[in-house]
């Protein structure tokens, strides 16, 4: 029997993850809370106003609409106990049920680094790095990493978020650490097993040459070739498996995504921070890619299947992702404003997009995403190295 599925979020990538479970014929449903202009009567898919703050009424939800699995999309409901209080209200739940200390404690590689509550001392520890990244300890929504060219900017980056609040809770602490070229690497853990993703790569910075502010994301592209198969089976091995393995033994078995930023250095890759969550805007590169059924694939992760049924994934195949901004952002942006392109060969992930018409218009949170793919029918594939490249993929930057 076909079953209904609620993805809780409203951004790009939980847009691509309502796509892809629509495409199973498993699915006869995809409900999407809040969702956004993307997610609105699409099909399959369409949104939902139930209320996702209070655990009771949407269980409630749950068991009245015949709801068989609920995907937690963003990081503020695990945080708060969403996936625990439905899985007790007898909901399944796909979805995380950790840190630097965490990281030190059961030997996991990681850079030097050291955390503070007092912006002062932070600046003095500043000083005795070349290179720094300056990361908020709470949940950021993935903005809370700044990556600074000099000393300067990282004390700038400390005073930002600790004095000026910029992150709210998430920077009443703050990690200042070494920095070190960064990739990202996820994984499917059904607490015993990882099944790793391709790897992708994300560009944070605002403009060209990593120049510019920090953002939440300009784009991403996948696989990457900085990350041979040797490498990603080391990885596997020495972080994502390690790490599944030590929470598995401390009573808290991780059961979903392990989204891992890992620095590439001579002594192996390090990592930079963990995320119990599909990566944005990786999963807008990654979803495009994955073979098997999605539907399928999470049902395996919650039954501790993956050893036996593992993800397939397109190896004939590329992806590129591009976030068109509003102008202003990711500071102060102007909204509604009309962002005009050829959206024709590409598939959209709106992440605050009111309404879908063309040009783009209506823009809440600043973005608007644009995939291009490639699809090529012999084993030969456009890698992805150069900007050229990627423009081959998206003809429209």
């Amino acid at each position: 029997m076909a079953e209904r599925v609620l993805v809780i979020g409203s951004g790009g990538w939980k847009n691509t993850l309502a796509l892809k479970l629509a495409q199973s014929p498993h699915i006869q449903g995809v409900l999407v809370a809040p969702g956004n202009a993307g997610t609105d009567n699409s099909g399959k898919i369409s949104n939902s106003e139930v209320s996702v703050s209070n655990h009771t009424i949407l269980a409630q939800f749950c068991k009245e609409h015949s709801v068989g699995l609920v995907v937690v999309g963003p990081e503020v409901p695990p945080a708060a106990g969403m996936v625990d209080d439905l899985q007790a209200a007898g909901v399944q739940c796909f979805g995380p049920s950790f840190s630097k200390a965490f990281m030190d404690r059961h030997g996991l590689p990681t850079a030097h680094w050291c955390s503070f509550t007092d912006p002062q001392e932070a600046c003095s520890y500043i000083r005795t790095f070349p290179a720094l990244v300056v990361k908020a300890s709470g949940l950021a929504a993935g903005k809370g990493v700044i990556v600074a060219k000099d000393q300067e900017e990282a004390c700038q980056a400390v005073l930002d978020i600790m004095k000026d609040k910029m992150l709210v809770s998430a920077g009443e602490t703050v990690v200042v650490e070494e920095l070190l070229d960064v990739e990202e690497c996820l994984c499917f853990s059904d607490g015993y097993t990882v099944s790793p993703m391709p790897p992708a790569q994300d560009h944070k910075s605002l403009q060209d040459g990593d120049l510019g502010p920090n953002t939440g994301s300009m784009g991403a592209y996948c696989p990457t070739p900085q990350v041979s198969q040797e490498l990603l089976q080391q990885i596997r091995e020495t972080v994502l498996q390690k790490t599944v393995d030590v929470m598995k033994e401390e009573g808290a078995p991780n059961v979903g995504v392990l989204y891992a930023g890992l620095m590439l250095t001579k002594q192996g890759p390090k990592v930079l921070e963990f995320n119990c969550r599909f990566g944005d805007p990786e999963s807008q590169v990654l979803m495009p890619l994955l073979k098997s059924d999605l539907y399928e694939v999470l049902q395996s992760t919650l039954q501790g299947k993956l050893a036996s049924i593992a993800p397939v994934w397109h190896q004939d195949r590329s992806a590129v992702t591009v976030v068109m901004a509003s102008p202003g952002y990711p500071g102060s942006y102007k909204k509604g404003v009309a962002i005009p392109g050829r959206y024709a060969s590409v598939n959209l992930y709106s992440t605050g997009v009111y309404s879908l018409v063309t040009p783009l218009q209506s823009i809440s949170n600043g973005q608007v995403q644009v995939v291009g793919q490639t699809f090529t029918y012999t084993k030969l594939t456009v890698p992805l190295n150069s900007l050229e490249n990627s423009r081959k993929l998206c003809p429209w930057l």
